[in-house]
C-alpha cells in the first residue's frame, strides 16, 4: 500500500510527500516501527529542499489519522545514508536492508525492507541530497518552522533542525573508496550523481549481488555477500533485449541443467488478528518470540516480516540455504470497505529458492457464516491485485499464480453450514471429522471452482480450530454462541510437494483461535553448475549467429476491440495474440504525440511491454474499467470510448490498434444538481438531454431557468437511503464491513433503470453503494467554494448552520438528509454498534474534499471536516426529510 497518501494528509500546502516506506528503528535493543517520509517543499526563492519526516504509528498508515509526526531530518549538505552491515548476522539476498542516517549532530539506524519500493525510496533520496556546487544556495529549511513542537496541529512533533554547513570541507574517504566516491558527500552514502537530478534513471542498489556465495562466513552478514553464480547470472540488472533473450532461453531449457532435490518447509497459522488490530504494532514482539520457538541446535536468519494491520507473515531460513535464496519481494492487499482499509486482506513474500520461485501467503477474509460469497471474492481480489515487482523493469509484475509452489495459510473463515450448533459439537466428540467435513463452506466453494483452484490440502484430522472461550479448551459460551468451524487452513498449489505434518496445537489459549502448522517436503530444481555453463555457451554462440540478421516482425490476432455497454465500476476485457516471426523482438505501448500516456485513463494494457524470442507469442489482455475520476465526462460526452494503441518494435515498425465502445450514463459520477433535474432514470433520458443537463452550471439560487422545478434530493440517493432506513437501522458494522462485487453491479443497475422494486442485496453491499456515491460526486455535498469557510467555522455550531444555508438547495437538502439519516442510526447504536466518531470519520471525508488540485487533507483539516459533521451529528434537530419520497 502506498503510505506517501498518509504523510500526504498531514503535510502544509505546496509541501509533498514523494516517497515513503515503511522501517524500523534500532537503538540499542529496542526496535520502532517508523514511517519514513521524504518530504519537498519549494521556497519562494526557487529551487526545492527536502527533509526526512519520522512518523509513530498504530497500525497500517492509511489516513493521516493513524500516523504521529515524530521527528524531521532535513536533508543539507552534511546528510548521508549508506547502508551497513551489522556484525553477527547471516546475510541473505533479499533481506532487510539495514542503513544508517548521519547529520552532524544525530546519528539513527534503520532496518528497511528489501525490494522495489525501497530501491525506489533510496534512490529518490539520494536525488534529493544538495550536493555541492557553489552555485547553488545552501537550504535555510525555514518551510520547517510550521512543524515545530506546541503547534495546534502538531501534538508530539519534535523538530531537529540542523545549523547551515556551507563551509564545511569535503573530503573523500580515504581507504575502502572507490570512482564513485566522487559522486557522495563526504565520501560515503549514497551516489548522488548531480547531473541525473530530476531523472528516472535506475539506481545500480543491487550491487551487493554480484559476489560469490564463497564469501559467506559462519553467522556472519557482509555486504558483499550473494547467492549462487546462477542465480546471480539470472538475476543481474542488464536489461538490454540481448540479456533479456538469453535469461528466456535459459529458463526455457531449464531442464537440461537442473535436478530436483527436496527440501523441508513449515507453515504455522497463529490467528494473530485478535492480538494486532487497533493496538500498538507488535512486529517485535511476534519476531522475538518466533524466533526463540525455533529449533535451538539450528541456526536461522530472518529473510522478510511483513505486516497488514493483524495480518503477519515471517519468513526464516537455514544457515545453509541463505546463499540460495534470491528475488526477495514483499506485499500486502486491503480488502476492507471500498477496497482499501486493511482489517482483512492478504500479506505474501515471494523468493526464488535454487531455481525453484516459491509465493507463501497469509490472509484473513472476511467474517460469519453467510458470507462465503465475500470470503471467495476477497480471495479473487487478493490474487488480483497482489502484485510483486521484478528486477528488470521491462518484465510486468508477477502475480501470485506466476509462482511454481504457492503456500496459502491464515484465517480463511470458512465455516460449517450445518445450522445445528450441538449436532456439530456431537460429531466433533465422536471425532466424525469426515462427516462434519461434508459440511465444510470450503470445501463446497473448492469443489465448486469458486475459489482455490488447482490447490490441494491435507485431510482434516483435528477438532475445528475455531470459536473458543480465550483461555481454555470450551466451545463459545457467549450470547451469539457461535458454532465450531476450521477457520485456520493452510493449502498448496505446485509440483513434487508432499505434506508431511497437518494438525492444530490446542495448548495455545490466547485467542479464540487454535493455531494450525503444517511441514511439506518441496522439490525444488537446483543447478548443475557444469551443465548450466554449457547450456548458456550453446545459447550465446546461437545467439550471435542470429543478432542482427533481419528486421523484428510479428502478428497481430486483431487490431479493432469494441467494447459494448461499458457500466461504471465494471471490468471489461478484450484479449489479443502477438505473435512473433523469426528475430527476437522487445515490444512496448507508447504514448501518442503530446499525450502523457499510451492509452486514457480507462484503459490499460497488461502486459504494456514485454520480448518475444522467435516462433513464440504473448497474450495481452486490454482492460477497461470507469471510475470516479473519468465517468463524469463520459456522462457529458466531453469522452467517449474511443482511443488509438500504438504498439511499437525495438528497431522494428509500429502497430496500430483500435478501440471503440459505448458508455451506458450512471447516476455515478454524475453532479447532485443534474439527478435532481433528472426525474425519470438516467438510461431512459437521451443522451442529448444526459450532456446538457451533466454540463449545466450549478446555481446558488433559481436563475429563472426555464427547466422543470428540481426535486429536492437525486431521487437515486434516497433510494439507497430509504433501503438503508427500512432494513438496515440495526445492522452491526454498517459501513465498516465491505458489500459485494456482484451486488453492487447489481444495485447500480436499479439505481439507472429505475427498477428500485428488484432491488436486492446484502445492507452492507447497499452501504458500501451509498460511499461509492457520494464519493463519485464530482463536487461534493458541500461545495468547494464553501470547504474554507466550513473549516473556519468548525467547532461553532451556529456559524457552520449559516454556512450550509449558504449552499445550492439540492446541496444543502442532500446534507440535511444525510445529518438526519445518520442520526437515526445513533438512535440504534446499542445495535448497530455504531457511535458520533465513526460516522463523522467515515462521512467527513465524502461531505467535505478539498477544492481541485488540493486532493490530500492535511491532518488538521481533515480533522477540522471530521469536526463540521460531528457537531450536526450530536446536536440533532427536527429533520423531515427521511419521509422524502421521490
Amino acid at each position: 500500500m502506498d503510505q506517501s497518501v498518509a504523510i500526504q494528509e498531514t503535510l502544509a500546502d505546496g509541501d509533498y510527500c514523494r516517497q515513503a516506506v515503511q522501517g524500523v528503528l534500532c537503538e540499542g535493543d529496542s526496535r520502532q516501527s517508523r514511517l519514513l517520509g521524504l518530504v519537498r517543499c519549494r521556497p519562494e526563492r526557487g529551487g526545492q529542499e527536502h527533509a526526512l519526516f519520522l512518523y509513530t504509528h498504530r497500525r497500517m498508515a492509511i489516513t493521516g489519522d493513524d500516523v504521529s509526526l515524530d521527528q524531521i531530518v532535513p536533508v543539507s549538505r552534511d546528510f548521508t545514508l549508506e547502508e551497513v552491515s551489522p556484525d553477527g548476522e547471516l546475510y541473505i539476498l533479499g533481506s532487510d536492508v539495514t542503513v544508517q542516517l548521519d547529520t552532524a549532530e544525530l546519528s539513527l539506524l534503520f532496518q528497511l525492507p528489501f525490494g522495489s519500493h525501497t530501491r525506489t525510496f533510496l534512490q529518490e533520496v539520494a536525488r534529493a541530497c544538495p550536493g555541492f556546487v557553489p552555485a547553488i544556495p545552501d537550504p535555510e529549511f525555514l518551510w520547517l518552522s510550521r512543524y515545530r513542537r506546541g503547534e495546534e496541529a502538531w501534538g508530539k512533533a519534535a523538530v531537529r533542525m540542523k545549523r547551515r554547513v556551507a563551509d564545511r570541507p569535503w573530503r573523500p574517504k580515504k581507504s575502502g573508496g572507490s570512482s564513485s566516491d566522487e559522486l557522495r558527500p563526504n565520501g560515503k552514502g549514497l551516489p548522488v550523481d548531480q547531473s541525473s537530478w530530476g531523472q528516472n534513471k535506475p539506481e545500480n542498489s543491487l550491487s551487493r549481488q554480484n559476489k560469490s556465495k564463497s564469501e559467506i562466513s559462519n553467522m556472519v552478514r557482509s555486504s558483499t555477500i550473494t547467492v549462487s553464480d546462477k542465480a546471480h547470472i539470472l538475476s543481474m540488472q542488464k536489461f538490454g533485449l540481448r540479456d533479456t533473450i538469453v535469461k528466456s532461453h535459459l529458463i526455457q531449457k531449464e531442464e537440461d541443467y537442473t535436478y530436483i532435490q527436496n527440501f523441508r518447509f513449515q507453515e504455522l497459522d497463529l490467528s494473530k488478528e485478535a492480538f494486532f488490530f487497533h493496538d500498538t504494532p507488535k512486529e517485535e514482539e511476534w519476531f522475538k518470540a518466533v524466533s526463540e520457538g525455533l529449533h535451538p541446535d539450528a541456526k536461522y536468519a530472518k529473510v522478510k516480516l511483513i505486516r497488514l494491520v493483524g495480518i503477519m507473515l515471517l519468513l526464516y531460513v537455514k544457515q545453509e540455504h541463505a546463499a540460495y535464496i534470491s528475488e526477495v519481494e514483499a506485499e500486502t492487499v486491503g480488502t476492507g470497505i471500498m477496497g482499501r482499509m486493511g482489517n482483512k486482506g492478504g500479506v505474501a513474500i515471494r523468493f526464488r529458492f535454487h531455481n525453484t520461485s516459491i509465493c507463501v501467503v497469509n490472509s484473513h477474509l472476511a467474517a460469519h457464516t453467510e458470507e462465503y460469497e465475500r470470503r471467495n471474492q476477497d480471495y479473487k481480489d487478493i490474487c488480483s491485485r497482489m502484485q510483486f515487482c521484478q528486477v528488470d523493469p521491462s518484465l510486468p509484475p508477477l502475480t501470485i499464480s506466476k509462482h511454481d509452489v504457492i503456500l496459502w495459510l491464515g484465517d480463511l473463515n470458512y465455516r460449517i453450514e450445518d445450522p445445528d450448533v450441538e449436532k456439530v459439537k456431537k460429531l466433533i466428540e465422536e471425532k466424525a471429522f469426515q462427516t462434519l467435513y461434508a459440511y465444510d463452506q470450503l470445501r463446497a466453494q473448492v469443489a465448486a471452482k469458486a475459489v482455490f483452484e488447482g490447490f490441494s490440502e491435507g485431510e482434516l484430522t483435528f477438532q475445528p480450530t475455531y470459536k473458543y472461550d480465550t483461555g481454555s479448551d470450551d466451545w463459545d459460551t457467549s450470547e451469539k454462541c457461535r458454532a465450531p468451524a476450521w477457520c485456520d487452513r493452510v493449502l498448496w498449489k505446485g509440483k513434487n510437494i508432499t505434506q508431511l505434518s497437518y494438525q492444530s496445537h490446542m495448548a495455545l489459549k490466547t485467542s479464540d483461535h487454535k493455531p494450525v502448522s503444517s511441514v511439506f517436503d518441496i522439490g525444488v530444481r537446483v543447478i548443475n553448475e557444469e551443465l548450466y555453463r554449457k547450456t548458456l555457451e550453446e545459447i550465446v554462440r546461437s545467439l550471435d549467429k542470429m543478432e542482427n540478421a533481419n528486421i523484428p516482425s510479428v502478428s497481430l490476432s486483431k487490431r479493432e476491440f469494441c467494447f459494448q455497454n461499458v457500466k461504471y465500476m465494471h471490468l471489461q476485457v478484450e484479449s489479443f495474440t502477438i505473435r512473433n516471426g523469426q528475430v527476437p523482438c522487445q515490444f512496448e505501448f507508447i504514448s501518442k504525440p503530446n499525450e502523457e500516456s499510451y492509452c486514457k485513463q480507462w484503459l490499460r494494457a497488461s502486459p504494456s511491454r514485454g520480448f518475444l524470442l522467435p516462433d513464440s507469442s504473448v497474450e495481452i489482455e486490454l482492460e477497461l474499467f470507469v471510475n470516479k475520476t473519468t465517468a463524469t465526462k463520459l456522462n457529458s460526452g466531453e469522452d467517449k470510448i474511443e482511443d488509438i494503441l500504438v504498439l511499437h518494435l525495438d528497431r522494428g515498425k509500429d502497430y496500430f490498434l483500435s478501440v471503440s465502445g459505448n458508455y451506458m450514463p450512471s447516476c455515478f459520477g454524475s453532479p447532485i444538481h443534474t439527478l435532481c433535474y433528472m426525474k425519470e432514470p438516467i438510461l431512459d433520458l437521451p443522451l442529448e438531454t444526459i450532456r446538457e443537463l451533466t454540463l449545466m452550471r450549478l446555481q446558488t439560487e433559481d436563475n429563472g431557468s426555464q427547466l422543470e422545478k428540481p426535486m429536492d434530493i437525486p431521487k437515486e440517493l434516497w433510494i439507497l437511503v430509504d433501503y438503508l432506513y427500512r432494513n438496515a437501522i440495526q445492522q452491526e458494522d454498517l459501513f465498516q464491513q465491505p458489500g459485494l462485487r456482484s451486488e453492487f453491479d447489481h444495485i447500480r443497475d436499479c439505481l439507472d433503470t429505475g427498477t428500485i422494486d428488484n432491488l436486492s442485496a446484502s445492507n452492507h453491499s447497499v452501504a458500501e453503494a451509498l460511499l461509492l456515491f457520494l464519493e463519485s460526486l464530482p463536487e461534493p455535498v458541500i461545495c468547494f467554494s464553501a470547504y474554507r469557510n466550513c473549516l473556519e467555522c468548525s467547532g461553532n455550531l451556529t456559524a457552520s448552520k449559516q454556512v450550509i444555508t449558504t449552499l445550492p438547495a439540492c446541496h444543502r437538502n442532500v446534507f440535511t438528509y444525510l445529518m438526519a439519516f445518520l442520526q437515526e442510526l445513533l438512535k440504534n447504536s446499542a445495535k448497530n454498534h455504531l457511535d458520533d466518531n465513526i460516522l463523522a470519520s467515515i462521512f467527513g471525508s465524502l461531505l467535505l474534499r478539498n477544492p481541485a488540485g488540493h486532493q490530500k487533507l492535511e491532518m488538521a483539516e481533515k480533522k477540522k471536516a471530521q469536526e463540521f459533521v460531528h457537531q450536526f451529528l450530536t446536536h440533532p434537530e427536527p429533520l423531515s426529510l427521511l419521509s422524502y419520497s421521490a
